[in-house]
């Protein structure tokens, strides 16, 4: 009961200390998770970040169940979920209540964009992260460009790029060489 107890609690935290949405918390679980408590590698959990992608629903609350599962089976998934989306039902519920009273002071409006401005950090901090740990080779930056493209330019579904990608990785598995 203990374990359960801490990956409540600790996605709790997370999900109570990060704003922004699922991509916005990537940081802090990357921190928690394998720095603080080394529940995963980060190998395993860029992993669970690309599953949870591909699955559906919210890539922190995948990622939270994920881990939650392999520390404790079902009840750690469960604790884990259920830690991270509290502090989100609370906040939101506190906010739906009042925000009609408030949204359209300026200062309301600035904190707004000061918020979306750190989101964007915390995002792009992420991005930065699992590039050093992805992308080994010349296939990879491959991969990574041509998937922007389609993704930033195309409006190509990020499932079909997801597929193509995962594919790719797949079947050229034994002609990668490392590029560090």
């Amino acid at each position: 009961m203990g374990e359960l107890w801490k990956l409540f609690a600790t996605f709790c935290r997370i999900g109570a200390f990060t704003f922004g949405g699922g991509y916005a918390m990537l940081p802090l679980i990357q921190k928690e998770i394998v720095e603080k408590n080394q529940w995963a590698t980060d190998e395993e959990v860029l992993d669970y970040y690309a599953i949870g992608q591909c699955t559906p629903g919210i890539i922190a609350v995948n990622t939270a169940t994920f881990i939650g599962f392999k520390r404790k089976g079902i009840p750690g998934a469960i604790a884990a979920t259920c830690g991270i989306v509290f502090p989100s039902i609370v906040i939101i519920t506190i906010i739906a209540a009042y925000l009609k009273h408030f949204e359209d002071y300026a200062i309301v409006q600035h904190a707004f964009g000061g918020i979306r401005v750190a989101v964007a950090a915390l995002i792009l901090n992420t991005v930065i992260k699992m590039w050093n740990t992805s992308v080994k080779d010349w296939l990879g930056i491959l991969i990574f460009s041509a998937s922007f493209v389609a993704v930033a330019f195309f409006n190509i579904s990020p499932i079909i790029v997801v597929v193509i990608s995962a594919t790719l990785g797949i079947f050229t598995a034994n002609t990668r060489t490392d590029v560090r």
